[in-house]
C-alpha cells in the first residue's frame, strides 16, 4: 500500500454526509455524519474489532469557573490492512462534549450523553490523522479548534458582578462587542467579565506589578 493510499481514499466527504453548520460559535463550518467515517473504516480494513478498533484510554471530566462541566475521552484507533497484518501503531484522539452547559438565564443542563458524543468526536480526531475529510478541513482553514469570538446575538454575564455584558470602547475609541469582551476576559482571567469589571482587573493588576516592582528597589 503507498503512503497516500488511505488519505486519498477518505480524503473527499460525499455531499450526502456534510451539513452546514448554520449557528452557534460554529456557524459557516461543515459537520461531517459520524457514520460515514465508521463506513469508511469498515470498507478500508473490514468490520469493527477485525480490520480496525478502538479502546478507551481515559475518561474524565473538568469543571469551568462559569459551572459548566466539560466531559473527555482519549482513545488509541488501531486498523490492520488484511485480516492476517499486524495491527498498526495506536493513532491517539482526545475528544470533548459538555456534561453541564450553560443557558441563556444562568441555567445549568445536565446531559446523559456527554461521553457518547465525545467519544464520537475522540474516533473522529483520531480518523483525521489518516486523512478522513482532508478536503474539508484544508478548505474551510477555520476549526472549532481556532479562538473564534462568541455570537454577538447572545448574552454573556459578568461573573464578578453578575450584570449582563454589554458593548464598551477600546482605547482608540473604536467599538468593543460584548462577545469579544467576554473572551478576552475567559482567556486572560479565565472568566467572562463585563467592561467595568475587566478594566478594574486589569487597573489593580498593573498596581500590583508596579508595587512589587518598587518593593525590589533600593
Amino acid at each position: 500500500m503507498g503512503n497516500m493510499d488511505i488519505y486519498n481514499a477518505v480524503s473527499a466527504v460525499p455531499n450526502s454526509a456534510q451539513k452546514r453548520i448554520t449557528g452557534g460559535r460554529l456557524n459557516g463550518m461543515t459537520d461531517i455524519n459520524p457514520m460515514w467515517r465508521i463506513r469508511e473504516l469498515t470498507e478500508l480494513f473490514g468490520p469493527c474489532g477485525i480490520g480496525w478498533k478502538y479502546k478507551i484510554v481515559r475518561e474524565w471530566l473538568e469543571t469551568a469557573s462559569t459551572g459548566e462541566v466539560g466531559a473527555f475521552v482519549d482513545i488509541e484507533l488501531q486498523y490492520r490492512i488484511t485480516p492476517d497484518a499486524d495491527w498498526s501503531e495506536p493513532i491517539p484522539g482526545t475528544g470533548g462534549s459538555k456534561f453541564v452547559a450553560a443557558e441563556k438565564g444562568n441555567n445549568l443542563r445536565a446531559s446523559d450523553e456527554c461521553y457518547k458524543m465525545a467519544l464520537t468526536d475522540a474516533i473522529s480526531v483520531a480518523c483525521k490523522a489518516l486523512g478522513f475529510g482532508a478536503d474539508i478541513y484544508w478548505e474551510a482553514g477555520r476549526t472549532k479548534y481556532n479562538a473564534a469570538p462568541p455570537e454577538q446575538d447572545e448574552e454573556y454575564t459578568c461573573a464578578q458582578c453578575g450584570k449582563t455584558i454589554r458593548d464598551g470602547k477600546k482605547k482608540d475609541g473604536s467599538a468593543w462587542k460584548a462577545g469579544d469582551i467576554a473572551l478576552y476576559a475567559q482567556k486572560r482571567y479565565d472568566r467572562q467579565l463585563c467592561f467595568e469589571c475587566l478594566g478594574r482587573e486589569i487597573k489593580a493588576e498593573k498596581a500590583a506589578e508596579k508595587a512589587g516592582g518598587l518593593n525590589g528597589t533600593i
